[in-house]
């Protein structure tokens, strides 16, 4: 059974997003998306500063099965990228939520996008349909 946190939002490209104190939002990937993917060997993150919209292609983690593209699930500006994972992309699969978070972002539309997502009850049907 795949971890789904439930003070995390979803999106249906298997993305999470928490909300931080601070106002910004981690952004990863699900325990069931690096679970599908496998080992990750490789890690293609933001530029820190760069302007993002809604949905748009923003990163790439690719695996010994494949690559596939990351998505914002909310529109803002990148704030910090883990460039840990430069070294150990493998701490996405033993760590999706804590350590193998991918970027954090500034919101421009917080509450409109984060709304738009889906919760965690959401988000395991749509993983249970797909298992």
């Amino acid at each position: 059974m795949n971890e789904i946190p439930n003070d995390l939002r979803y999106t249906r490209s298997h993305e999470w997003a928490r909300l931080e104190q601070d106002g910004s939002v981690t952004v990863g990937i699900s325990d069931h998306a690096q679970e599908l993917l496998g080992d990750l060997v490789f890690v293609e993150l933001p530029e820190v500063n760069q302007e993002i919209d809604v949905e748009e292609q923003c990163a790439v983690v690719e695996s010994v099965k494949a690559a596939s593209d990351i998505y914002t699930p909310v529109a803002g500006k990148i704030v910090a990228v883990n460039t840990a994972l430069n070294d150990e992309p493998e701490l996405v699969n033993h760590s999706p939520y804590e350590d193998g978070w991918l970027f954090k972002i500034q919101p421009s539309d917080l509450k409109t996008d984060m709304g738009e997502l889906l919760t965690a009850e959401e988000y395991a049907k749509i993983v249970e349909a797909e298992e």
